[in-house]
């Protein structure tokens, strides 16, 4: 069943261009009350060893935290919708401690969630030297994605993705973020006859994170409108796979609209680049911004592999996988 189609610009702040942005635009300073906050739970934590997702940013003084993370939240709630939080002092922390820090920050922004079907919440985003396909997500390889938005192709997807830089790759692996209502924009303006196609469904791989009896695929639009908010889940790497596991073909109007989505969303003028440095925290609107990373190659020592750690966060449903 098609949905209601958005047939007008979209002109909020989170329709941005790239090449529109201010240097500074989504960048958070974490101010030294900030940090000496942090310092004592620091203290704390390495006196007092506890799994990670028991910590609750109300059993410890974190006001001055609290306020840098409200105002994260309405950056991504009423501003551009990302944020680029600088920074956790690396060099202070064991990497333990670091994570257990990024938690509580970011469970100030909304509840961390489960990110696999059998129920992990902290998610290391390492390169495995597996190749991408059924049951290999992309971001445990080093090859270079496309744009999407994290979990489009199961039940329910997060509203906010954060990211934790530990360590960088040796070259390349540069985040990339782009604004969905800016690519609708343009797509209403240069195609407008394959627009509504994206209102329809397509097939999406489910990577197997479901119970074994499930089916492996899932159907659903690359874009919805409830009337106020424009919403995206997407994955090219994942629709492809969709199709090949259901047997269907991908029709030509659907594969012509993915295509024009996917070159708009490629041009340089349209994305924002991040080179992550350890310590940052990058927190991304999950449905209203698509992201991705360049392909990168790493240090052969094992300390030194590029590592970020992922929490999902959403205050809608259960903290289930499904929701």
């Amino acid at each position: 069943m098609q949905q209601r189609v958005l047939n007008q610009q979209i002109d909020e702040p989170v329709a941005w261009m790239g090449n529109t942005l201010a240097p500074a635009d989504g960048l958070v300073v974490l101010r030294d009350s900030c940090i000496d906050e942090l310092d004592a739970v620091a203290r704390l934590l390495e006196d007092n060893p506890v799994p990670t997702l028991a910590l609750r940013p109300d059993d410890f003084a974190l006001s001055a935290c609290r306020d840098v993370m409200a105002d994260v939240r309405r950056q991504l709630d009423t501003g551009q919708g990302f944020a680029l939080i600088d920074r956790l002092p690396a060099d202070r922390y064991s990497r333990r401690v670091m994570t257990a820090l990024y938690w509580l920050l970011a469970s100030m922004v909304a509840r961390p969630v489960s990110q696999k079907w059998e129920g992990r919440m902290i998610y290391d985003v390492r390169d495995t030297g597996k190749k991408p396909g059924n049951g290999v997500r992309p971001d445990i390889t080093n090859v270079e994605q496309n744009f999407h938005t994290d979990n489009s192709y199961n039940l329910c997807p997060p509203d906010f993705v954060a990211l934790l830089c530990l360590q960088t790759a040796k070259e390349g692996g540069i985040s990339r973020i782009v604004s969905f209502p800016a690519v609708h924009n343009e797509m209403l303006r240069r195609h407008p006859d394959l627009l509504p196609r994206l209102y329809r469904s397509f097939y999406f791989d489910r990577q197997r994170e479901h119970a074994p009896d499930d089916d492996m695929t899932l159907q659903h639009p690359l874009f919805e409108y409830d009337g106020n908010r424009l919403s995206a889940r997407l994955s090219r790497f994942q629709v492809m796979n969709g199709y090949k596991l259901s047997g269907e073909t991908l029709d030509p109007e659907g594969a012509a609209a993915l295509e024009a989505l996917e070159t708009i969303m490629n041009e340089p003028e349209f994305g924002k680049e991040f080179f992550f440095e350890p310590g940052q925290i990058q927190i991304v609107d999950n449905l209203r911004c698509g992201h991705k990373r360049t392909a990168f190659r790493d240090y052969d020592e094992p300390h030194r592999k590029r590592h970020l750690v992922r929490l999902w966060l959403r205050d809608r449903g259960r903290v289930f996988y499904n929701g």
